[in-house]
């Protein structure tokens, strides 16, 4: 048994306790209490007095151990691109569990981490949530079909338009997912009827066996969108199909936040940290995630690791505070609101007994910039110590 003691422990779901106890059995939250209780003989004690405790932080959309840190082009390996619809591409086949940005990410506290192919398709693939700990990727997934990819505005029509092919225009971006979830359709029904008559079962896709899964509402499309017109498309096209849909990059949200919120869809927003290096981030500003978030919609602050490394994600949510969101819902937007973004909050993204011991114990407060991470535990064992 591992204990935290002396703790200001913020919780995230159920306040902050000032003075307190977080005891760890099995990579589990055993108990949280507070003041200094009595412990077993043989416990392990960490003495976090002075210190601040918080779950560990989650990166809601990036491409860690894909495009990896310090090697250029043998470690790109976000980007198939070679036909605008790869659905059948998994970026866990990609992911290299020694990358430097994994040890990047445990010494900024990060504990999880959504990690998805690029956007220059329109459908880039699957999308996997992982642990920041690990050597062997099947053993550090929290999330392993986390969403299908997909992409609107510049990438894919610049990506596809120089290869002259589709698509090369916005039209085009929409009709190439129109017509590969059509497909999907198809494919659906025959898989139904095949259950009745064997002859009739269709060979096996697996580009469209991913896209069944969408819709069927079992994993929602991953909608890279900046602009606001962007956005207005994805949620049109989801809508048609009666798929989950949810909103990445959202730079432009801020133009559409009544329609957004009245379609209640859930955005993460991001990377702000960054140069408007295209059309589509001529309104970036941290002011979008505070917007969006006194409108009641469930918002998530990203990196877009390598765009953002992965270790300034608490910058990120400072920088937003300085904005106008409140210290409280900043943290928020980097722990439970990107766990209930991706499915996995009854596992992380607080500190609740009976969830996974992903804990994070900072020098002081996450969003002082002069703060380092004292130690970091992933599933109760110690994986980064200063």
């Amino acid at each position: 048994m591992l204990a935290i003691i002396n703790a200001q422990i913020m919780t995230i779901t159920q306040g902050t306790i000032e003075q307190g106890t977080i005891l760890i059995k099995d990579g589990k939250i055993h108990a949280i209490e507070t003041g200094a209780p009595e412990l077993p003989e043989g416990t392990e004690i960490l003495d976090a007095k002075g210190k601040v405790v918080t779950p560990g932080l989650i990166e809601v959309h990036g491409h860690l151990g894909i495009c990896e840190e310090g090697i250029g082009w043998e470690g790109e390996d976000v980007n198939e691109m070679t036909d605008p619809s790869t659905p059948y591409v998994r970026a866990v086949d990609a992911i290299n569990p020694f990358d430097m940005g994994f040890e990047d990410a445990r010494k900024g506290g990060v504990t999880s981490a959504h990690s998805m192919p690029g956007s220059a398709n329109v459908i880039g693939g699957e999308t996997v949530v992982i642990k920041t700990a690990g050597t062997i990727i099947e053993e550090m997934i929290l999330n392993p079909l986390a969403g299908v990819k997909v992409a609107f505005g510049e990438n894919p029509k610049r990506v596809y338009g120089e290869k002259k092919q589709l698509p090369s225009t916005r039209m085009g971006t929409a009709a190439v997912l129109r017509r590969e979830l059509t497909k999907a359709q198809a494919y659906m029904d025959k898989i139904i009827l095949g259950e009745q008559d064997p002859d009739k079962k269709p060979d096996r896709d697996l580009g469209l066996d991913a896209l069944v899964k969408v819709l069927k509402r079992e994993v929602p499309l991953r909608a890279h969108a900046h602009r606001a017109d962007d956005i207005v498309t994805a949620i049109r096209i989801a809508e048609e199909f009666n798929v989950e849909i949810t909103i990445e990059h959202c730079t432009e949200g801020h133009k559409i936040v009544d329609f957004l919120k009245k379609k209640n869809v859930k955005v993460a927003v991001g990377p702000t940290l960054s140069s408007r290096s295209k059309v589509e981030l001529q309104d970036l500003g941290f002011s979008t995630v505070d917007i969006l978030n006194k409108e009641g919609l469930q918002v998530s602050i990203l990196t877009d690791h390598p765009v953002i490394p992965i270790q300034y994600l608490p910058i990120c949510a400072a920088l937003a505070t300085r904005e106008g969101l409140s210290e409280e819902d900043a943290l928020r937007a980097i722990t439970i609101n990107p766990a209930k973004h991706l499915g996995v909050d009854h596992q992380v993204g607080s500190l609740e007994i009976g969830k996974d011991a992903d804990i994070v114990i900072w020098s002081g407060h996450p969003f002082d910039f002069r703060t380092n991470v004292e130690f970091t535990i992933i599933d109760g064992k110690i994986v980064y110590k200063k």
